[in-house]
């Protein structure tokens, strides 16, 4: 087995020097590294192993629909009942692709490397990659290269290979581990994976959570990650890393996947199943932790937006009346997952304030009540609104998409999509309604953009567009 390994890496890296950007040549299958090690490796008694971590983990239970997971990567002693919550969540759910993400552990390296070609076989079977996919993903100018050397001994990606193919049927995978990532790298992966993610393409994020702390120190500092995860607080959570605070050794891919899966459509993070070394061996000085987690796309019903409305009519009223924030009990998760929120305020069909957030920054139903309250006391347009005026108001929340980088003026539909253009300190946003609301064509649209942003007409030919969608409630 050993001497099996050294010829495939051999091989693959003799190819690499011959050409880097076709380094497959005729090694197609990249052999396991782990087997026997992380996992078991003889074919029956690894199912075996993986069938009753899944039926140990039973019904994973969560309404709406998985676009990716946070999975756990160490041996499957320590983490693989964890790990089976997350794929017991995605059974039979349709997925085709699985996109899979990780930190390179053994191999330094700039930027980004995708496997291209070929399959990763492990004792239960070849994985197929989808190469076509997996080759849209390389850039040369964001350092992701093709560098099969990085996945010779890696182990975060090949230890979820045996869930997935006994949770899956006929699919393939993307395979993605990240170095030292530049800028470029990072945007460049989001920008790409964004538009592969969808009902059938599956991100997965590997990672461990905290190392080597006492088990409460683990507990504390894990929780205190999982909270911000489940709000899908990326700033927050690059913030809490960068001074250790929190801790996770796939950070990079993590953060990716949140911002992927949420502009893929997902608002809420779903915690499946924690635990921690200490809780499988029963050593508590210093332990590793792991997590299950979905990032869920789980539209808001129509009797969760009356309550935003609710929300944010009793922050107006509160706020016009005593001049104090209005400060609820929040029990719905949904309302808890940070979200870009507008609120506009009219009376009598007539505009009297509208504030909000481009970016998600805050919890949705604290996003609501402060921009409700922004928008009828501080909209440097209008006066203050008065108490004689609130039984007249008409209130409307808009809830923004993330904002995707407009390259065909073409491409934007009037009635859909919202427009924020920046030139320089000049940056302006409309929200959709407001076109179809004005009866404005594409060119009104983009000529009003630059006004608003204080431009001439058509400033927007040599300014960043971008796009946003909204759901719109009032």
């Amino acid at each position: 087995m050993i001497m099996r390994r050294f010829l495939s890496c051999a091989a693959i890296l003799l190819c690499t020097l011959v050409n880097p950007y076709d380094a497959i040549c005729t090694v197609h299958v990249k052999e396991p590294a782990v087997s026997g090690s992380f996992y078991p490796s003889d074919r029956e008694t690894l199912k075996k192993t993986v069938d009753d971590f899944l039926g140990k983990a039973g019904t994973v239970s969560y309404e709406g629909t998985v676009r990716g997971l946070i999975v756990p990567h160490a041996g499957y002693r320590y983490s693989g009942q964890v790990a089976a919550y997350a794929y017991q969540a995605i059974q039979n759910r349709g997925y085709k692709n699985v996109i899979l993400i990780g930190t390179s552990h053994r191999f330094n390296f700039k930027g980004a490397s995708v496997y291209i070609k070929g399959s990763f076989r492990t004792p239960l079977g070849d994985v197929k990659i989808n190469e076509t996919l997996a080759a849209k993903l390389l850039n040369v100018d964001a350092d992701v290269r093709f560098l099969p050397q990085a996945f010779a001994q890696e182990h975060s990606l090949e230890v979820q290979l045996p869930f997935l193919q006994t949770s899956l049927d006929d699919f393939t995978i993307i395979p993605i581990l990240i170095g030292s990532p530049t800028e470029k790298t990072y945007q460049h992966l989001i920008t790409s994976l964004s538009d592969m993610v969808n009902n059938t393409t599956l991100l997965i994020a590997s990672t461990d959570l905290s190392h080597y702390h006492t088990y409460d120190e683990a507990k504390t500092m894990d929780s205190r990650l999982i909270t911000l995860l489940k709000r899908l607080a990326v700033t927050e959570s690059v913030n809490l890393l960068k001074k250790n605070e929190v801790e996770m050794c796939g950070s990079v891919p993590v953060v990716i996947t949140m911002e992927v899966t949420r502009r893929a459509g997902a608002n809420q993070g779903v915690l499946f199943q924690y635990a921690n070394s200490g809780d499988v061996t029963g050593e508590k000085d210093k332990v590793v932790g792991y997590a299950s987690m979905g990032f869920i796309e789980n539209p808001l019903t129509e009797k969760e937006k009356k309550e935003l409305l609710k929300l944010a009519r009793r922050a107006v009223h509160t706020y016009i009346t005593s001049g104090k924030r209005f400060r609820p009990q929040i029990a719905n998760p949904k309302f808890e997952t940070d979200r870009a929120v507008f609120v506009t305020v009219s009376k009598d069909g007539n505009l009297r304030g509208c504030i909000g957030h481009m970016q998600p920054i805050m919890p949705l139903y604290q996003s609501v009540i402060e921009n409700a309250i922004s928008a009828s006391s501080s909209d440097p347009r209008f006066p203050p609104i008065q108490e004689s005026e609130l039984q007249s108001l008409d209130i409307e929340i808009s809830i923004l998409s993330s904002l995707r980088l407009l390259k065909n003026v073409s491409d934007i539909e009037i009635g859909r999509h919202g427009l924020v253009i920046q030139k320089g300190v000049n940056r302006g946003i409309l929200l959709p309604q407001v076109a179809s609301e004005h009866g404005w064509t594409r060119d009104e649209f983009l000529e009003r953009i630059c006004q608003k942003a204080g431009l001439p007409a058509h400033s927007w030919k040599n300014a960043y567009l971008f796009t946003f969608t909204a759901d719109v409630i009032k």
